[in-house]
């Protein structure tokens, strides 16, 4: 008897069997549930670069920086939408890098793979030198931790994280519940207490509204290129809204519950990054907000409540807490997949008895911990260059998905896949469109000098690295490939009973 399959459910119709990996969440526990997961929807981009990024930022733009936040965030929902029908097509742990897999062959995924894990080591150094620089503002209430070096603080903080990672995915989906619920509850709090005193003055005296735009030079204070070079401050901001295709393969209903999940990001956005950065700017001018300092401490902080800028300094901790939690989540599934590819060592399939991949994890974090040196080196640019550096991995794992998706779309249209009920809207031109404001972003990078210049200059490395990478691993992946295949051909039709 022949099974029928709802489209949601139809799998491709001729895919060569070697690109498809079924293996690829083995050992893996279905531990994320539809609590977890939404909140880990909501709150995996909400961290480090909103939360200590946006100080520089505005800085440097002005109040158009809630503009650019509101382009990035829509350009995020489009991607996430192409992400989420891929998901409903085939879900996997191995998220993106499957589907480059799956549509593109072994090297698109090798690349993929491996530029999204380096996005997320960076991030991971990112994370831990914002939390060493949350953790030196109580200085000035400590001489002890005035004292202590801010390399000492991330790497115990990096340390950490790690140990909490190991534990179970059950424990990482609660840890992550916990820490979103904080920083998401931190922003609703800011959001009411900043539209107070926006409609009904502050409790100093000084001038709220829109005057403290007009009487600072407007929108674009420092003019327009100032304004559009922060770009990748901004991307780097939205890291992590993929992680929600990550969680697919730990989900036990990954077809229904992830689309509810990436549903529930155009809120997200539209509330939480442009509303807090445009009421940031009515509430203070914008020469108020620095580097070095989050830019919801620098309100707090200007309000006459004693206590309030330490406590909102312990929850920006909390999400950049939240952010390094699921970097390490994130790494060490994507090492996975592609240790099983073949196209990482073997040591990164490890997968411990919860159902932790801690050989990806601990790879992840020996990186992590050999870029907390940079703490060492140069602890006060440390942030701003892991910033640009991971914005580039994210850029690429952006372009991944929207690649894979498009591919998806025309092998759609020629016949050999079914396209499943959640479906990207407009494809391919949402695609096309993703496409080029990804390449716009790598042109104004060439103009944020020196970091973002010297950033795009160091990335050139990566590609010698991941060529050589690829001659060195082919023999293994090329072996991993025929072992696929000749268990995908041989297995038995599972539709026919």
């Amino acid at each position: 008897m022949v099974q029928s399959r709802t489209p949601a459910e139809a799998p491709p119709v001729n895919t060569p069997p070697g690109h498809i990996h079924p293996d690829e969440d083995h050992g893996l526990q279905k531990g994320l549930g539809r609590r977890q997961l939404q909140m880990i929807a909501i709150g995996s981009a909400i961290g480090t670069g909103l939360f200590l990024g946006t100080g520089a930022r505005l800085e440097q733009a002005g109040p158009s920086l809630a503009l650019l936040y509101l382009i990035c965030g829509f350009m995020g929902y489009l991607i996430l939408r192409s992400l989420g029908e891929l998901i409903v097509h085939r879900p996997t742990s191995g998220s993106f890098v499957s589907y480059s897999r799956e549509f593109y062959g072994e090297k698109a995924a090798y690349a993929a793979g491996w530029l999204y894990w380096f996005n997320w080591a960076m991030t991971a150094v990112a994370d831990g030198t914002a939390i060493a620089i949350y953790i030196k503002w109580f200085g000035q209430y400590s001489t002890t931790i005035a004292e202590i070096p801010q390399w000492l603080f991330a790497l115990i903080v990096v340390l950490g994280v790690l140990a909490l990672n190991l534990v179970s995915v059950k424990l990482f989906g609660e840890l992550e519940f916990w820490f979103s619920a904080i920083k998401i509850g931190a922003l609703i709090l800011f959001l009411i207490v900043g539209t107070f005193f926006v409609l009904f003055g502050s409790p100093s005296g000084d001038p709220t509204g829109l005057q403290l735009i007009t009487q600072s030079g407007g929108f674009m204070p420092n003019g327009i290129l100032p304004a559009l070079i922060v770009v990748q401050g901004v991307v780097f901001a939205y890291a992590g809204i993929e992680l929600v295709g990550t969680t697919s393969g730990e989900t036990p209903n990954p077809r229904r519950d992830i689309p509810k999940a990436i549903n529930l990001v155009v809120f997200r956005i539209v509330l939480f990054y442009f509303g807090s950065v445009l009421l940031l700017c009515l509430l203070l001018p914008y020469t108020e907000y620095s580097a070095g300092e989050s830019p919801f401490v620098t309100f707090f902080a200007s309000i006459g409540v004693d206590a309030a800028a330490p406590i909102m300094q312990l929850i920006v901790i909390t999400a950049a807490l939240s952010s390094l939690n699921a970097g390490l989540y994130s790494t060490g599934r994507i090492l996975h997949s592609l240790a099983l590819a073949g196209s990482a060592p073997k040591f990164a399939a490890r997968v411990s008895r919860n159902g932790v991949p801690y050989g990806g994890i601990l790879l992840t974090t020996i990186v992590a911990i050999a870029g907390v040196g940079l703490n060492y080196v140069v602890p006060e640019q440390t942030f701003e260059i892991v910033l640009n550096l991971a914005a580039l991995g994210t850029m690429a794992s952006w372009a991944a998905i929207t690649l894979s998706h498009l591919k998806f779309y025309r092998l759609a249209r020629a016949g050999r896949y079914r396209r499943p009920d959640y479906q990207a809207r407009f494809t391919p031109w949402t695609n096309y469109l993703t496409l080029a404001f990804l390449g716009g972003v790598l042109v104004l990078m060439t103009f944020d000098y020196p970091v973002g210049t010297w950033t795009l200059l160091v990335s050139l490395l990566f590609w010698p690295a991941l060529v050589l990478g690829w001659k060195v691993n082919r023999k293994r992946i090329i072996a991993a490939v025929d072992a696929r295949q000749s268990r995908n051909t041989s297995a038995p039709d599972k539709t026919e009973e």
